[in-house]
């Protein structure tokens, strides 16, 4: 049990009770990882309208993303989101079980094309030493075809992640999947 009060489905009400509506029409029930936010209405709505950008983008994969979260919480040690992750990864996008452990070992074996791989890697780089990303390191992009939004969106994607980790492991999130 998470040391925050959260809101149960069935005792939501006003705007947490409309964004729960939502969530349970996506994915059947609220996880506890959206759960969290509930004690914030606000929060909740902001992550909400996050997922749905992240799902919707243009350029940005789901196995891309989905990689940039459980990486970046490996190296949190957010034990929640890496399991989640890993198992969207072999549930939703196909992976084995081999591929994810290969990509937790190491990222530049990610089964992912060369475009994608190159942003994986920029990511990583960026959320754990930010100050040496150059401009080399976005020139590189550029040339592979990636746009600055998609790469600022990315590393946002990545950062946004690491705030989740904090606030996932102070709270204590339980397991649901």
């Amino acid at each position: 049990m998470p040391i925050i009060q959260t809101v149960a489905s069935d005792q939501a009400s006003g705007k947490v009770a409309e964004i729960y509506r939502q969530i349970e029409q996506a994915f059947g029930h609220v996880p506890n990882a959206l759960q969290m936010y509930s004690s914030s209405p606000a929060m909740l709505e902001q992550q909400w309208q996050s997922i749905g950008y992240y799902k919707n983008h243009p350029a940005l994969s789901f196995p891309l993303l989905t990689m940039v979260r459980m990486l970046v919480s490996q190296e949190n040690l957010c034990e929640y989101c890496v399991g989640f992750n890993a198992a969207m990864l072999i549930n939703m996008c196909g992976l084995t079980p081999e591929q994810v452990a290969l990509t937790k070992r190491d990222p530049e074996q990610a089964p992912l094309n060369d475009k994608d791989k190159a942003m994986l890697l920029l990511v990583l780089k960026a959320v754990s030493t930010p100050n040496a990303v150059s401009a080399d390191d976005l020139q590189k992009l550029r040339s592979l075809g990636w746009s600055d939004s998609d790469m600022l969106d990315a590393v946002s994607h990545g950062a946004r992640n690491m705030a989740v980790d904090i606030i996932f492991n102070t709270f204590k999130i339980e397991n649901d999947f």
